[in-house]
């Protein structure tokens, strides 16, 4: 089986994180969505919130689930058994970063490879700064955040309340 992980804060998920899981899961057998812990970053959501979101946004690729994991990305590939890592890049400056990440990982595993997808046209403007300006201000999140993390969102924000 060619398992692949498309790794990332997600802090909140995008149209376009998810425009790549669903890319890569036409490429791959199974495709583990890992929500990553990083504390270089405060995030506005807690890693429970992230997996959740995810989780409601991945939930009609049939071969795609959510995991979480705070540690090394390499040691969690290797955990999987994945053979490759999916990354999406929306400009020059993504893919310089992604390329020296790659080669951090590969030294830490030979066997993992990483897969660099460029972002589609439409999505070249959706960070996951912009929705979380979004929702400090607001604003519709419709055509931003995919739609099975709409519901979780109101969920989280009713709660927060």
């Amino acid at each position: 089986m060619r398992t692949a992980i498309c790794p990332g804060s997600f802090d909140p998920i995008t149209v376009g994180h998810l425009d790549l899981v669903e890319r890569a899961s036409r490429i791959f057998d199974e495709v583990i969505v890992c929500v990553m812990a990083n504390g270089e970053k405060r995030p506005m959501f807690t890693l429970d919130e992230r997996l959740e979101l995810v989780r409601g946004s991945v939930a009609h690729i049939p071969n795609a689930r959510a995991a979480a994991w705070d540690g090394l990305l390499a040691d969690f590939a290797r955990q999987e058994g994945a053979q490759a890592l999916v990354k999406g890049v929306r400009n020059c400056i993504d893919f310089d970063w992604e390329y020296q990440m790659a080669q951090i990982n590969r030294d830490l595993w030979p066997e993992l490879d990483t897969v660099i997808l460029p972002a589609q046209t439409r999505h070249l403007h959706i960070s996951s700064t912009m929705v979380r300006d979004f929702i400090r201000h607001g604003q519709r999140l419709e055509g931003i955040v995919p739609p099975g993390a709409i519901p979780v969102l109101a969920g989280i924000r009713e709660g927060r309340k």
